[in-house]
């Protein structure tokens, strides 16, 4: 596919998949005192019990005019299919107070800080808000820059020694099933991704071969955690390199790491739930919860 003709295709693909209505979570809990230190909980659509929790992290290119509410009707379609889903919020973009910040990608150190606060508090949070779920049943999944998140958030008992977000054993999960990540942020960073948005994370492109090693999920490997990625072959906004990238990283550090390429599929019907690709989604997650 020609890339004007891949690029037409992500805009109505995207069209579609911002199409549907926000829809309303069961009940919202705070992780923290900022606003953006939230959780959407819902429960499972059959109202039954003993469901797997979906750790959900949405995408937007840790920008902050892009927040959960454009993937709850992913959420919502997720409960449909027998999962207990938590929604989480992160601060993303630059302080809107500070000079020149502008539409900033990410918050150092705040984004990770709001990751791994919201992971840490969930078991307690989940038993008290969602008895629905059974927490010995989780799966970690987000989109794009939320994809980044997820793998991350399954890699922090490998992080370097002294991280104040390293975990002292591997988390309690499942898997992790990332939707187009942008899992290996050197190889992100070379295409250019979201306009500079890889640099902006870390605060600055002068710091990113310092701070790279305490957020790229292509070098916190192996975690022995199960990983698959689903990923579009005509994705033009997180092309398939960077999956790839991620694949060959875990590769050569002994670690196996499933990929499903979809043709004929870009970045969006991932978390469309009107698509085909999106009910594929949702059997990756089956297959690693169940």
């Amino acid at each position: 596919m020609s890339d004007s003709a891949a690029r037409d295709r992500d805009a109505v693909e995207a069209k579609s998949a911002f199409a549907h209505p926000e829809i309303a979570p069961d009940r919202t809990v705070a992780y923290g005192d900022h606003p953006d230190q939230v959780i959407d909980l819902w429960a499972p659509a059959d109202g039954g019990t003993g469901m797997p929790l979906v750790v959900l992290f949405h995408g937007g290119a840790w920008r902050a005019p892009y927040d959960r509410r454009h993937v709850s009707p992913l959420a919502a379609f997720l409960t449909g299919r027998g999962f207990a889903v938590a929604s989480v919020e992160y601060r993303r973009g630059a302080d809107p107070s500070s000079a020149g910040a502008g539409n900033r990608a990410g918050r150092w150190p705040e984004t990770f800080d709001d990751v791994a606060a919201a992971m840490d508090a969930l078991p307690a949070l989940a038993a008290r808000e969602l008895p629905e779920a059974d927490l010995r049943r989780i799966v970690l999944t987000g989109h794009s820059a939320g994809g980044h998140l997820a793998l991350w958030a399954a890699a922090r008992h490998v992080l370097p020694a002294g991280s104040p977000w390293r975990l002292p054993e591997p988390p309690p999960l499942r898997g992790v099933v990332a939707l187009a990540p942008i899992a290996d942020l050197l190889t992100a960073a070379k295409l250019g991704i979201c306009s500079g948005a890889v640099h902006e994370l870390v605060g600055g492109e002068e710091g990113f071969a310092e701070r790279r090693p305490h957020v790229d999920p292509a070098v916190l490997l192996p975690t022995g955690i199960a990983t698959h990625i689903v990923q579009g072959c005509d994705d033009v906004v997180v092309p398939q390199q960077v999956a790839e990238a991620f694949v060959a990283a875990a590769a050569t550090a002994g670690e196996t790491v499933g990929l499903t390429l979809l043709d004929e599929i870009g970045h969006f019907p991932l978390i469309d739930p009107s698509t085909d690709a999106c009910a594929l989604v949702a059997e990756e997650l089956e297959q690693l919860a169940w």
